[in-house]
């Protein structure tokens, strides 16, 4: 039976749904990441112009519909996209006007309890189930962006507009497309990605081939979502209700950070007694060392004193 494996880590909260073995799901919380989808939060009208709100605890939103308040006014809004991470200048959050009360959105832990899917909680002492069912190649996925699967590979491009897919492999064309919609669709599911989403298949000159693969996509991909056909050239768009960053995009966007964690995590996880002092990258013990948080967290679940020293 599928089961929800969760894992509070340090800086992070973890879960993936897995099921035969296999990572269906990868879902990644990162602390102090702003709002959550399905927060109602104080606001202020900064800017009727350009749609601009002001959160109380700092940080901006988008808001549409506008309130009825004037600039400078306050209200309340409920968060329904939060912010996405992106090169440059991350998205802000998305908000609407509420009359609801305030309140934090559900997070990692309460979203999987509500699936209604059985929760293991796992623990540092105990087998890492995670890795077990490909947890770090979950992770090299979203951030290299290779995904291999039978007969071909995927090439996962995150942009500003859309998550782009690249269809590689040898021919006949038409199975390899037809493989690869089910190799994107359970990598939309992996990953967390929604939004618009592009898939450049190879050339598909039968009109029954295109159509074969959009049915595909159909079959394979769970709604709600809306898509095109397969046009001329191979390219088909997929758009899914977008709530909160994709996995890829999550780490892409600190990968220093989602080094450090993943060298947090497996420091916990050494088996008694642990050493004192611990050696990494230059650039990890750097970001390190601007988390003193997590270093106390650290030493808090080794139960002793833990430094953290450069081999460079």
């Amino acid at each position: 039976m599928p089961e929800w494996l969760f894992e509070a880590g340090i800086g992070e909260n973890r879960a993936a749904l897995v099921s035969r073995g296999i990572i269906w799901k990868a879902r990644i919380e990162v602390e102090s990441a702003g709002p959550r989808a399905g927060s109602v939060v104080a606001a202020r009208m900064t800017d009727r112009g350009t749609a601009r709100i002001t959160l109380e605890g700092g940080g901006e939103a988008l808001c549409s519909p506008l309130p009825t308040v004037t600039q400078g006014g306050r209200f309340r809004a409920l968060i329904v996209r939060e912010a996405i991470p992106e090169p440059g200048r991350p998205k802000l959050p998305k908000a609407v006007p509420t009359d609801a009360p305030l309140g934090e959105g559900l997070d990692l832990l309460a979203r999987i309890t509500a699936s209604g899917l059985p929760v293991r909680h796992c623990r540092a002492h105990e087998p890492d189930l995670l890795e077990q069912a490909g947890w770090s190649e979950v992770l090299e996925e979203a951030i290299t962006g290779e995904i291999a699967f039978a007969g071909g590979a995927l090439r996962l491009s995150p942009t500003p507009a859309m998550a782009l897919f690249d269809v590689d492999g040898p021919a006949p064309h038409d199975a390899l497309a037809l493989a690869a919609a089910h190799a994107v669709a359970r990598a939309c599911e992996r990953h967390g990605i929604a939004g618009s989403i592009g898939v450049d298949f190879p050339t598909l000159p039968s009109k029954a081939a295109r159509q074969a693969v959009a049915e595909a996509i159909d079959a394979a991909l769970p709604q709600p979502f809306e898509r095109t056909m397969v046009n001329g050239f191979g390219f088909l768009q997929i758009v899914r209700r977008r709530v909160r960053p994709s996995l890829p995009e999550l780490l892409r966007a600190d990968a220093i950070g989602a080094e450090a964690r993943a060298e947090l995590r497996r420091i916990e996880r050494l088996p008694p007694p642990p050493p004192t002092t611990h050696m990494v990258s230059q650039r990890i013990a750097r970001r390190l060392a601007q988390q003193p948080d997590w270093i106390a967290e650290l030493a808090r679940r080794a139960g002793g004193v833990t430094e953290i020293a450069s081999r460079e």
